[in-house]
């Protein structure tokens, strides 16, 4: 018995050798990680570098003084082209970064070398693939001293009371006779251009990005209202960066807004549908598939912007999620619907009424909130004119105009004064 079970035991590890080997051998000769894509996005908020890759990338980062800088080595890397175009990255006007370089550190790592302009709180992760991207290691770069809307707000209408009209160049004097004559302060409307940075948004067959077309509108949009002397504006992006639902909701509450008015342009997957929407907050059920649809590509933005997950802040999460807010929701509805009735003398509607869904960046829980949807980027006829300049006019106009009416109509209540900064 035994002398016959040896010979079959040998026989069964030689058998068994070939099919250890090929375990073992493709991650033997697994190819290197890939570089796709460097990007960087700068920004006053912050200043965000993307790497982007075919597969995940071992790394290790430190901080380093004198100068302030960060080190960042991939391993299992090869320096190629696409990490040599770095440093060209870099304009003159970049606020945080004095200078980028990356070389082969040694062989398998590449190191990266970020130099500073001052001091930063500089958060680093990876993301899956999503969308168009494939793997990405961001690193975001925060000024230790972030920028204050409130504070730009008030250096430029008046440290006392910036919701005076007699704060800084503001005059009552002009105020146009058609405006109602229960305005007697400063109105502050926010306006967010809708995606931005890593985000482009949706995409036109030729080729418009959702997040050029919204930051064009916007800025028209802003200009319009700085022009009045009873309102006031601000971007929650004034560039091509990301910012992050829940921060665009929360630059609105610091500066103590009014009125929160999200630009974007729709997509479907059908080519042929086109028309003007404007949508509202619901926590209960969206008023369609349709919206639905639309409210969960939208809500996708900080999966393909790219927010840290370590980054949330659980305060402002249940402040954005406090639902106890029947009033700015009345309020909200009202201004929907005086924004729809203007945008139907510029454009189609897509809906003769305002439709409701649960968008992220429509959550604050004490600021009348909307969601413009200006025409589909995915109808060809309508990408062109969101394209034309004297189209993004009559829409930023139309805009407007639906804001004058519903403050006509609903006057702003006073607002308590702000103590004086030091």
């Amino acid at each position: 018995m035994a002398e016959v079970a040896r010979p079959r035991r040998r026989e069964f590890l030689r058998a068994s050798l070939p099919v250890l080997t090929l375990l073992v051998t493709p991650r033997a000769w697994a190819a290197s990680p890939t570089l796709l894509a460097v990007r960087v996005w700068p920004a006053p908020d912050y200043t965000r570098v993307t790497l982007e890759h075919d597969q995940p990338i071992e790394f290790r980062q430190l901080m380093l003084k004198d100068p302030d800088r960060i080190v960042l080595d991939l391993l299992g890397v090869e320096f190629d082209s696409v990490l040599e175009s770095l440093p060209g990255k870099i304009r003159d006007d970049e606020p945080h970064i004095r200078l980028i370089r990356a070389g082969r550190f040694k062989p398998g790592v590449v190191r990266i070398v970020i130099e500073l302009k001052g001091e930063v709180k500089p958060q680093l992760f990876a993301l899956k693939p999503i969308g168009s991207y494939g793997h990405r290691l961001v690193i975001d770069l925060y000024p230790a001293e972030p920028p204050d809307p409130l504070l730009a707000l008030l250096e430029k209408h008046g440290r006392d009371d910036p919701f005076s009209l007699h704060s800084g160049t503001q005059s009552p004097e002009t105020k146009p006779a058609q405006e109602a004559p229960e305005i007697t302060r400063l109105i502050t409307v926010v306006i967010d251009p809708g995606h931005g940075g890593e985000d482009p948004g949706a995409i036109g067959a030729g080729g418009s990005r959702e997040k050029d077309v919204t930051m064009s509108i916007a800025r028209r949009l802003k200009a319009k209202i700085d022009a009045l002397p009873n309102m006031r504006a601000l971007l929650t992006r004034d560039g091509d960066y990301f910012i992050p639902l829940g921060q665009r909701v929360a630059k609105a509450r610091r500066v103590k807004a009014d009125l929160f008015v999200s630009v974007h342009a729709d997509a479907f997957m059908k080519p042929t549908a086109r028309g003007s929407s404007v949508f509202v907050l619901s926590e209960n059920g969206a008023s369609s598939s349709a919206a639905r649809w639309l409210a969960d590509r939208e809500n996708a933005a900080d999966l393909i912007g790219g927010v840290s997950l370590s980054n949330k802040d659980p305060h402002l999460a249940r402040t954005l999620f406090d639902l106890s807010q029947t009033a700015t929701l009345n309020d909200s509805i009202k201004l929907a619907r005086a924004v729809l009735g203007a945008l139907s003398g510029v454009n189609t509607l897509h809906k003769g009424h305002v439709e409701q869904a649960g968008f992220a960046v429509l959550k604050a829980p004490d600021i009348p909130s909307i969601l413009v949807e200006t025409a589909f980027i995915s109808n060809p006829e309508e990408e062109k004119r969101l394209n034309d300049e004297a189209y993004q006019e009559q829409m930023a106009e139309a805009l407007l105009a639906g804001i004058r009416r519903y403050f006509a109509q609903n006057p702003p209540a006073p607002k308590s004064k702000l103590a004086r900064l030091s």
